[in-house]
């Protein structure tokens, strides 16, 4: 009976390792079930880690804003779930795996969508990577409840590929309150879009002494409008704002921290404006750009993460 379990999850995994190797590049290929479930076919229950005796699970780094931005942002599906049982994969079976941790061919049930239109079955199939602890031993997860940042496997209901190696995280209250603004903001009609790259910045001169303004224009992935602003004037601090509509005016406000505008921001621009885009007409209009896009880094501040 042992053996017959582990071929009937060969068997499931055979039908999907085409669409698996075809979406992912080969240092990601540990994405694919066949290869990884091949090696338990032979290993009966034993391979299947529900004793008493396993670890639970590890307390997670705090996750970022970004963090969870950048898990959501490619994930045409946010799940949660509960794990019903888990397999740990052998070396072999697991290629581009990081020192400390294994990698887990993982069921569970579908508890409610967050995020995403593609239809689910009740019941799911996933693998992810998860780190070990201190004894050497991966997380216990089945009963627990988690957060999949995913996309289906093209006709095969169930089976899903998860955007990062290791984008499962465990679920709380907590968690899905901060995830949801997030979902919500990310599927807004007017999301603001990802930044590829700075185009040009054109800074000059006012009527008085003191009194610029400096326009930075952004490529983005979709071709949407998208620009920053610096405004001086005399006796007041400068002030700047972040506008993604066609018409660019000094009414544009900045970024509200850890808000979508602001990520695409922080986490996109180069931390200094580079000299090609700079196409300010003198040597003093320049300098001025650059001072004034620094300045919005400055006021933006650091994209950090706890994520590799």
């Amino acid at each position: 009976m042992a053996s017959t379990v582990g071929f009937k999850r060969y068997g499931a995994a055979r039908q999907i390792e085409q669409e698996n190797d075809e979406m992912f590049p080969t240092r990601h290929r540990p994405f694919t079930l066949l290869g990884a479930i091949a090696g338990l076919a032979c290993l009966g229950v034993a391979a299947l880690p529900v004793a008493a005796a396993e670890t639970q699970v590890a307390e997670e780094p705090a996750l970022t804003y970004a963090d969870l931005v950048t898990l959501a942002d490619v994930a045409p599906l946010v799940v949660r779930a509960r794990v019903t049982q888990q397999a740990t994969l052998k070396a072999e079976r697991a290629p581009g795996l990081a020192p400390g941790h294994a990698r887990l061919y993982v069921e569970a049930d579908t508890i409610s969508l967050l995020a995403g239109t593609a239809p689910l079955g009740g019941a799911l199939k996933y693998l992810v990577d998860v780190p070990l602890d201190s004894k050497g031993r991966p997380p216990k997860l089945k009963k627990k409840e988690v957060v999949l940042f995913a996309r289906a496997v093209p006709s095969r209901p169930g089976e899903l590929q998860l955007v990062a190696p290791d984008a499962q995280l465990v679920w709380s209250q907590a968690l899905e309150a901060r995830l949801r603004p997030i979902l919500s903001a990310l599927a807004s009609p007017d999301a603001p879009p990802r930044i590829t790259k700075v185009r040009d910045a054109l800074s000059s001169e006012g009527n008085l002494a003191g009194e610029s303004e400096t326009q930075v224009f952004l490529q983005t992935a979709n071709d949407a409008p998208a620009a920053l602003t610096v405004i001086r004037r005399p006796g007041m601090e400068p002030r700047w704002g972040v506008s993604f509509e066609e018409l660019v005016d000094q009414s544009a406000a900045p970024a509200a921290r850890e808000s979508l505008a602001w990520y695409r921001l922080a986490c996109a621009l180069p931390a200094q404006l580079p000299q090609e885009a700079n196409i300010s007409e003198s040597p003093m209009d320049q300098r001025r750009a650059a001072q004034d896009y620094a300045f919005v880094m400055t006021q933006l501040g650091p994209c950090t993460r706890t994520r590799s």
